[in-house]
């Protein structure tokens, strides 16, 4: 794995990723992932939350990167969005030298990075096109867990402008920033992981957000793990690495 690779410095902020290459598995090109980690919009970085997926992506031959992006406090929203857009541009402008399949990327994220790679999906065209997204446990619509707790987040708060006491316009303002309110006809195939016992964001982020992309004619699987909390870390020996790793190579054939 070669590590801290500058792909991009906006604002002077420099913008990281790790990248690792299948190594005696032919000469590829890979299919390739994208790896945008959670903490809330204000914590995390390419190594925290997201590192379980490192060894199963590994293992199953496909080549990864794991990104940073501008936190809460670094720049508000939209910035962490074109982060992850640019890191998409980044990898396809070098994918000879990490042997990336251009026509097989997928971005898989966790949490906030979950909501990150649902919006980026949801825009993604041209020199940001993917072939695939998997989020985990993504809080899909910001206003409508704002309103059911009648608070923000501090992060969450500081990410999208917004008030922890929320008011109308703050309810506004997370519905638009919302991947489920971005979702249209023709976006990439999506797998949603997630705990059914998640007390952080409810499963039903999940299903309302399938079933909104199914009533527009997309492809949108869901992986549940039964009794799973919030983060991937204590799941243990759930079976959902090995399906999504299959669910990857069924629709990036």
């Amino acid at each position: 794995m070669v590590q801290d690779i500058e792909f991009a410095k906006p604002d002077g902020v420099s913008l990281t990723l790790d990248a690792f290459v299948p190594e005696g598995q032919g000469p590829g090109p890979f299919p390739t992932i994208i790896l945008v980690h959670g903490g809330g919009f204000d914590k995390g970085d390419k190594t925290t939350y997201i590192k379980p997926l490192f060894e199963p992506l590994s293992k199953a031959g496909f080549a990864w990167f794991t990104i940073n992006y501008r936190l809460a406090g670094q720049r508000p929203w939209p910035a962490c969005l074109e982060d992850v857009e640019t890191a998409i541009r980044w990898v396809r402008a070098h994918a000879a030298e990490y042997k990336v399949d251009v026509r097989r990327i997928a971005l898989v994220g966790e949490s906030a990075g979950g909501h990150l790679v649902s919006y980026a999906g949801a825009r993604s065209q041209g020199d940001t096109q993917v072939a695939a997204v998997v989020p985990f446990y993504a809080p899909h619509d910001l206003e409508i867990r704002a309103r059911a707790r009648q608070e923000v987040k501090e992060g969450a708060a500081k990410m999208f402008g917004v008030k922890t006491k929320p008011d109308e316009a703050d309810f506004i303002t997370l519905g638009k920033a919302s991947p489920i309110n971005a979702v249209k006809a023709g976006m990439p195939p999506y797998l949603l992981i997630h705990g059914d016992q998640d007390p952080t964001v409810p499963y039903e982020q999940s299903t309302a957000f399938q079933k909104k992309m199914k009533s527009l004619g997309n492809v949108c699987d869901l992986i549940t793990v039964p009794g799973g909390g919030h983060g991937m870390g204590p799941w243990g020996t759930a079976a959902y690495a090995s399906e999504m790793v299959a669910w990857l190579r069924k629709v990036m054939k």
